[in-house]
């Protein structure tokens, strides 16, 4: 421990800390920009400075080391004073317009200008004035709103190993661009939206599809339908002032009800589908000698991060779409036929944590019902802003069911919105189809957890096999050069493209902390835990559908519209 003082107050903290970090244990709020807690440190924006004694220029709390007798002042004139100054010399190179930007209300550094009392800046504000970047169906870029943090360019290069974000010029010349050309679209970007969670202000964000999704509800003659993701309801309560898998879910489903949905179904009932159909294909890869290890295809980020990064592997990749296009494909064709609805007339809305959804849903690949299979993709943060349109109390609404019909599902299903539940929920399932057993313990803890990668050995009735889980893309790579070498002793490897799973996609709300993304991973696991059916084949819609419509996994109708392929992205960027 080492002993100093800040701001007249005696402390102990740890060797090693830094002022920003000893100042958080006492108690103490030192304002930042560029610094952010799961990142390595920048200390390029100076927001944090702070007097230090024996020291001429002001230090970096972010980056200053603490040292036995330090004396700290954080709020002194001087320090005030050049915190201001620092933020309304961005500000003058900053957008004024506050009030339309995505950010508004969270925004860091508008906040900073509150909390510093800047009302009247003395610099003249000079806009850059780049265009915005619109190039994606996922993610826009505003590059005069970029504050220089890179706090970006490390999600992107360092978490995600994609590199799609550089820096390009010096001095008052710096921004950061795409590195190869001048979109997002031209660049190696997966989509995943790492960068959005990252980003302090707005300079990056999804694209909006609200109001395509008004314009639907006002159409008399549009019957709009959503499925939501499991990982969407754990983390909704967020946007709407709740804790953490506060809000119950036949609340939830009450709450899209009243913003203008038709019907609303669940994207779990096609989670508990995948694993059927997913199950089976590892199976007759394992006993017919196909291309092994077999990966998971449910996360979009990933599925462009193989097509950019690792073509010679796409068959690897299990064939299965992910749930998202898998309830599109029958929403349009089964859930149609069963409620009698004319197709064209469905109006397909997926509620996802992923703003890749967006760009997956817009694939050419993903029109097998005879039309486009998900017209539009909400992330929760959307969903958000449409239940606070319309001024929803959720303390007082009442609970509503899902509708009939590809609204059913277990807490296998629940699991898939955390990193490893996908890989647990197929473990559930292959299990008792291989040994003919009923699996008492259900719960796969091996492959839990927010471990970079894990592993672990299944008994199959003798038939050993070996799976793997990765998230975040830069622990995906880790286990692809190892499949490329051909070292890999895996049958079956989960991966997510986002830090937790899906429960820390780059459309849940905005946070900087990976705890708050176990905080969701743990209200996932209580959903599992309290479902009354927790294996995906005994959910007796998939039942009810294998029996009047797909007759069997894999057969002639599941490989027409619950299955895919993908291509080689990589010849685009030689």
């Amino acid at each position: 421990m080492v002993n100093i003082t800040i701001n007249g107050m005696k402390a102990s903290v740890p060797e090693g800390s830094t002022i920003l970090q000893a100042a958080q244990q006492v108690g103490i709020y030192i304002p930042t920009l560029c610094y952010h807690p799961d990142q390595s440190v920048k200390a390029n924006c100076r927001v944090c400075v702070c007097e230090v004694e024996g020291n001429r220029l002001l230090q970096a709390a972010c980056a200053a080391p603490v040292f036995e007798g330090m004396v700290i002042k954080t709020n002194t004139p001087k320090v005030l004073e050049a915190r201001k100054t620092i933020v309304e010399l961005i500000l003058a190179n900053h957008p004024q317009d506050c009030l339309n930007c995505i950010r508004n209300g969270a925004c860091e550094l508008q906040t900073l200008a509150e909390d510093l009392i800047i009302r009247d800046n003395p610099f003249e504000l000079m806009v850059r004035g780049f265009e915005k970047d619109l190039s994606t169906p996922s993610l826009f870029r505003d590059p005069d709103k970029c504050v220089l943090c890179r706090r970006c360019i490390e999600a992107c290069s360092v978490i995600q190993s994609v590199n799609a974000l550089g820096v390009e010029g010096r001095g008052s010349e710096a921004m950061v661009v795409p590195t190869l050309g001048k979109d997002l679209i031209d660049s190696p970007c997966v989509m995943c939206g790492q960068c959005i969670h990252a980003c302090p202000v707005g300079a990056i964000g999804e694209i909006e599809n609200i109001d395509q999704f008004l314009a639907a509800v006002a159409d008399p003659d549009t019957i709009v339908v959503t499925q939501i993701a499991p990982a969407v309801r754990v983390a909704i309560a967020e946007e709407i002032g709740m804790a953490t898998g506060e809000l119950p879910m036949e609340v939830f489903v009450n709450g899209l009800r009243q913003i203008g949905f038709d019907h609303v179904l669940h994207t779990n009932f096609t989670a508990d589908l995948t694993i059927l159909e997913e199950g089976n294909e590892l199976l007759k890869r394992v006993k017919e000698g196909g291309t092994l290890p077999m990966f998971t295809s449910c996360s979009p980020g990933w599925i462009n991060f193989c097509e950019t990064f690792y073509p010679d592997l796409l068959d690897n990749l299990s064939t299965c779409k992910s749930p998202q296009q898998m309830f599109g494909a029958l929403v349009k064709t089964y859930w149609a036929e069963k409620m009698n609805i004319d197709p064209s007339k469905i109006f397909s809305v997926s509620i996802m944590p992923c703003v890749a959804k967006k760009f997956e849903a817009d694939r050419p690949e993903m029109y097998d019902s005879g039309y486009k299979d998900v017209d539009i993709v909400l992330t929760t943060r959307e969903i958000g802003r449409l239940f606070r349109q319309s001024g929803i109390d959720f303390s007082k609404l009442p609970a509503s069911s899902f509708d009939s019909w590809m609204g059913a599902y277990t807490g296998a299903a629940v699991i898939f919105g955390a990193s490893g539940g996908v890989m647990e929920a197929a473990l559930r399932t292959v299990y008792e189809v291989v040994t003919g057993n009923t699996l008492e313990d259900v719960n796969f803890t091996g492959v839990r957890g927010f471990e970079g990668i894990k592993e672990a050995t299944v008994d199959l009735n003798g038939l050993e096999v070996k799976v793997a889980v990765a998230h975040s893309l830069s622990n995906a790579r880790k286990l692809m050069d190892q499949v490329r070498a051909g070292e890999s002793p895996y049958h079956f490897i989960e991966i997510m493209a986002c830090p937790g799973g899906c429960v820390g996609g780059g459309g849940q709300p905005i946070t900087k902390r990976n705890q708050k993304r176990i905080e969701r991973i743990d209200a996932i696991y209580l959903e599992d835990e309290a479902m009354p059916i927790r294996k995906s084949h005994e959910n007796p819609e998939v039942k009810t559908i294998y029996e009047e419509f797909l007759h069997e996994p894999l057969g002639h109708k599941s490989h027409e519209l619950l299955h895919t392929h993908y291509h080689d992205k990589h010849k685009k960027y030689l």
